[in-house]
């Protein structure tokens, strides 16, 4: 059974949402949204531990790599990968989170399929068991009877977190509107390759670990629309003396009226990790108002697949401005560290689970996820006045598989509703 450090220490920590349904009902505490939170990026942070601890050995990562079913594959990339971390991670959230607020764990949904073929052709469905021995018996089915890699692995989805205060404040939503989309590692090849010695253009690494993100986003099930989200790097610094990682998380809220975030001036972490406190505040923090933000020259992250098209309109636009990355989820995070203004990306090869956390987070900076592709199409039947932002509680009609939650419209991804224009007046030409 997974015990929070919040009761290892014989106290009650309210503050933090970490207390047991006995707890909270021998007090008189009730669940409440901002305990929701809480638990996100708690579980973020077991889950970073977990895709550190996979990568600290090569010789335990090199069991861990099981390649995915035609199905499950992303057609993006000619080889797609499904790692034991990967699954764990989800499995992790999925246990923590369902835990604490008992029933969502029937509304999480991730990118994984938990079933894993071990050598002998057993299937195993991977799972965080009541103990850690007994998870360690489990895992230790897929690794072909390896126990030492599986203890290592049992240890870290069994460990304590602590994290501080968010200063959320009190945010009710009834959690039966809630659903959640997780994404344990975006950016696998990224993870799997293991590059660490990428440098930074502009504050942006266009590969290595640095692109490598766990995505927790929270939905409501009724309009589709992202309420909470929690971006975890978990490979944001590397010690060049122990070459050990050190990671970083952010997150959001937006509910109606309320918008708050790691990145505002109410917060007095300003999302760093628990593991990560000296690390200096993004740049963007720095600069002045929102209007001389506005002022600065529009500027884009890219993916390297996006189409000849795109790539060429944006380029005239942006000028040097212009940059690539890996991964879904860090190309939303450098807009919402302010890195760039956009990440436009027009093809449908990312999902719902890509895109739910890091949205919930621009919301509550005020501004959000569109889908391109109807856009365009709304401005070339004269609207252009109604934007049509990603919803997460639809899946594509008539399609099977992973494609049922892909964003077959493309996105932009913004902070500013000014550069969400200049991207849909620059590209209001092409054919959609």
């Amino acid at each position: 059974m997974v015990e929070y450090s919040s009761r290892s220490t014989g106290k009650h920590s309210s503050k933090l949402g970490l207390l047991s349904p006995e707890d909270k009902r021998s007090t008189g505490f009730e669940d409440k949204m901002s305990d929701m939170i809480a638990a996100l990026v708690h579980a973020s942070e077991k889950a970073a531990k977990i895709a550190r601890a996979c990568r600290l050995e090569e010789s335990l990562f090199g069991l861990l790599i099981e390649e995915k079913k035609e199905g499950e594959k992303n057609k993006k990339f000619v080889t797609d990968f499904k790692t034991l971390a990967d699954v764990l991670v989800q499995e992790v959230i999925k246990h923590d989170v369902g835990k604490q607020f008992p029933g969502i764990e029937n509304n999480i949904f991730g990118e994984e399929s938990n079933e894993f073929m071990n050598g002998l052709g057993e299937k195993i469905h991977v799972k965080v068991c009541e103990t850690e021995q007994e998870t360690a018996k489990l895992l230790s089915k897929v690794l072909d009877g390896n126990m030492k890699a599986a203890e290592v692995l049992a240890r870290s989805a069994h460990q304590n977190i602590v994290i501080p205060d968010l200063n959320t404040g009190r945010i009710d939503i009834p959690q039966d509107r809630l659903g959640v989309w997780v994404d344990p590692i975006d950016s696998t090849f990224q993870y799997i390759k293991g590059v660490s010695d990428s440098k930074p253009n502009n504050n942006i690494y266009s590969c290595g670990l640095q692109c490598v993100t766990i995505l927790i986003g929270v939905y409501d099930l009724h309009s589709g629309t992202p309420i909470m989200g929690v971006v975890n790097q978990p490979f944001a610094v590397q010690d060049p003396e122990t070459q050990r990682w050190s990671g970083q998380y952010y997150w959001g809220i937006s509910y109606g009226t309320t918008n708050v975030c790691s990145l505002g001036p109410h917060s007095k972490n300003g999302g760093v990790s628990s593991e990560s406190n000296s690390m200096p505040a993004p740049q963007h923090l720095k600069k002045g108002s929102a209007a001389d933000l506005e002022e600065e020259r529009f500027s884009a992250v890219l993916s390297t697949g996006e189409t000849v098209c795109v790539q060429t309109l944006l380029k005239e636009a942006c000028g040097d401005n212009i940059h690539y990355a890996a991964g879904a989820g860090y190309k939303s995070l450098c807009v919402v560290l302010g890195f760039v203004d956009v990440y436009v990306f027009s093809e449908d090869t990312t999902f719902k689970w890509d895109c739910c956390s890091p949205h919930a987070i621009l919301k509550s900076l005020g501004g959000g996820m569109a889908d391109l592709k109807e856009c365009l199409r709304r401005r070339q039947d004269g609207n252009r006045e109604d934007c049509s932002e990603l919803v997460y509680n639809v899946p594509v009609q008539d399609v099977k598989g992973a494609d049922r939650w892909a964003n077959k419209g493309g996105l932009v991804a913004y902070r500013s509703h000014k550069h969400l224009e200049a991207v849909l007046n620059l590209l209001s030409g092409i054919s959609v």
